[in-house]
């Protein structure tokens, strides 16, 4: 769950600390490039872009969860959505090194991609994988892990934690921890039985 619905979880939440510094670099930043500041409709607009992208990347990576899942199995599936939580990471941790709000764009896209992908395939991944008695208590470690995602992310934008203006792209940056701990763990993880005797027809491989 850590490494699955907590993405999303953490996702959410996580962008709400730096608001206010992300619109001074947006402002800062078309200043340098066209040498007049923006106005405040267009530092809105930049803004409503960095938030709402995610959702457009959760729906993109919720449309081929289920491709996935049964293309390379449920595993597989789950180590692929690390990496555009990783690369959206890169994006918007260098983002302000490199003097490009677009940066956080662009990484809020994947990062909603790999939420996406990471809710989805948790889900089913954890039900298939359950004991019969454990199921209902397996399968509710998806909102688990999403309520302890945003509680996370809350106490990372703290201003005595990473909630302060010189340490805002760390914040944005937070999810490639998740991420690098999955690519770590997951591949020592049984794969679901559902799809090795369903889509891969291994009957031995799933006893």
């Amino acid at each position: 769950g850590i490494t699955g619905a907590f993405q999303y979880g953490l996702q959410v939440s996580i962008i709400n600390s730096p608001a206010e510094y992300i619109k001074t670099f947006i402002c800062e930043t078309w200043l340098k490039r066209f040498g007049s500041p923006p106005g405040a409709e267009m530092i809105t607009l930049m803004w409503s872009f960095i938030v709402s992208i995610y959702s457009i990347g959760g729906l993109l990576g919720s449309s081929s969860a289920g491709y996935l899942s049964v293309r390379f199995g449920r595993k597989q599936a789950m180590l692929f959505s690390n990496i555009p939580a990783l690369l959206g990471a890169a994006l918007m941790g260098l983002s302000r090194l490199c003097g490009s709000f677009e940066m956080i764009i662009a990484g809020r896209l994947f990062s909603g991609v790999c939420g996406g992908l990471a809710l989805n395939i948790h889900i089913m991944y954890a039900g298939e994988c359950a004991p019969r008695k454990l199921r209902g208590l397996i399968a509710i470690t998806a909102s688990t892990s999403i309520a302890a995602g945003k509680f996370v992310g809350f106490a990372l934008g703290l201003r005595e934690v990473l909630g302060v203006e010189a340490l805002w792209p760390i914040l944005l940056a937070a999810n490639a921890l998740p991420a690098l701990v999955q690519l770590l763990t997951l591949p020592f993880f049984p794969d679901s039985p559902r799809y090795l005797l369903i889509d891969k027809k291994d009957k031995e491989g799933c006893i």
